[in-house]
């Protein structure tokens, strides 16, 4: 099973989207799928916490999504709905050099190469949401030339005999690559999500996200765990 470390929060009314809760329990349970609140996009996606950063951090302000299957009384989301979150959520955290986009309001493409293991829970969690003018954009990708053309790539599981000819691919290409692969940190990926206790984790591989000319948030790198 995987490992990947996850500090979320499922609560929260859709009235005061731009609050950010400070402080929240880490553990999400993966059991039962619901619905899942996603965090509101802005220009600022985290505001200056008033302490150090611990172990009872908000990463994400969730607000209540409609669409996902599930009844209203708090229900734990999926597994794949909390990655899901995670990705669109991962995009307000790094930023993409002016070149990564075509113009000032082209969309930020997060997309999926290999087997689509999200169902519709991706496209529906980017549905109606943009950051900065950009609008967000879900896409499938059959080959990794047409993936150089997306912002965030989830490289599926089912691509992990392909892993280091996809990586080599996207050599140059300002892409934030993110997996659920083993070893897919030490093969040069930059995000992977892992499970541990039946909680959603995951690392940070910065170095390869600067070779991109990525730069992701200290908030975000702060929270990340490290591979044995």
């Amino acid at each position: 099973m995987h490992r990947y470390k996850k500090r979320s929060c499922v609560t929260g009314k859709q009235k005061k989207n731009d609050c950010l809760l400070r402080r929240v329990s880490n553990r999400v349970p993966l059991t039962r799928p619901g619905e899942i609140a996603l965090a509101t996009p802005g220009r600022k996606p985290f505001p200056e916490p008033g302490g150090r950063l611990k172990r009872f951090i908000l990463i994400f302000h969730l607000i209540s999504v409609t669409g996902f299957a599930g009844v209203a009384q708090n229900p734990a989301p999926s597994e794949y709905q909390i990655k899901a979150a995670f990705l669109y959520n991962f995009a307000r955290f790094v930023e993409w050099p002016p070149q990564a986009f075509p113009g000032p309001r082209s969309p930020i493409i997060i997309g999926v190469l290999g087997k689509n293991v999200f169902g519709d829970s991706l496209e529906r969690t980017l549905r109606h949401k943009a950051l900065n003018d950009h609008p967000f954009q879900f896409q499938e990708f059959h080959s990794v030339k047409e993936a150089t053309h997306c912002q965030v790539l989830f490289i599926s599981p089912s691509e992990k005999k392909r892993l280091p000819g996809i990586l080599k691919g996207l050599l140059g290409a300002r892409v934030l690559t993110v997996s659920e692969t083993d070893h897919f940190i030490e093969a040069g990926g930059m995000i992977n999500f892992v499970i541990e206790d039946d909680e959603v984790h995951f690392e940070i591989n910065n170095a390869a996200a600067k070779q991109a000319g990525l730069t992701i948030s200290s908030k975000l790198l702060s929270l990340a765990v490290h591979p044995p």
